[in-house]
């Protein structure tokens, strides 16, 4: 049985914490605002697994649907990017309010693009999970071939540093 997606905002914080790390975790502040992951993929112990939303953009319509990367309606509604997949716990993120009420126009298109995302992830949850799983199985089994494998975070370092970050966060919080 497959849980219907949600879609969440990551601390900043910590994703800057996990680039000390791994340089290929998507940055998630700054001028943007708050990027949007899709999740949960998948679950190892106690972290889930999110992978970063892009907005469509025209050089998606150019790429192929691949082991790393799917396009969300065609790459109309823009792309998942597999290989950024983070390992998170409760405490690193909390659920984007697709319901929120807003004057401004980019706002509200965002939540628009967001809520068609999310349908249509959810109505293709089999493809989404399998392929998430098995690019992190092939990662973990060091058989990615390596121009995918270069574009992977490291996933397992990853999951050690999720577990250190959050143990310190509850010993001084």
């Amino acid at each position: 049985m497959y849980r219907n997606f949600k879609i969440v905002k990551i601390d900043a914080k910590y994703c800057n914490y996990l680039r000390n790390f791994d340089k290929k975790v998507s940055y998630n502040a700054g001028i943007k605002k708050l990027r949007p992951f899709i999740g949960v993929l998948f679950k190892i112990n106690d972290i889930e697994y999110f992978a970063p939303l892009s907005s469509p953009k025209e050089k998606h319509k150019k790429l192929k649907n691949s082991l790393d990367l799917i396009k969300i309606n065609n790459a109309k509604y823009g792309v998942i990017n597999f290989n950024n997949m983070i390992p998170v716990t409760k405490e690193n993120y909390e659920l984007f309010d697709l319901n929120k009420k807003t004057d401004d126009k980019d706002e509200r298109l965002r939540i628009v693009l967001m809520k068609k995302q999310l349908r249509w992830l959810n109505a293709n949850k089999k493809l989404i999970y399998n392929k998430s799983k098995i690019l992190y199985n092939l990662y973990k089994n060091n058989k990615l071939p390596l121009n995918i494998k270069d574009r992977c975070c490291n996933f397992l370092l990853l999951e050690e540093k999720c577990y250190i970050y959050n143990k310190n966060n509850l010993i001084y919080n």
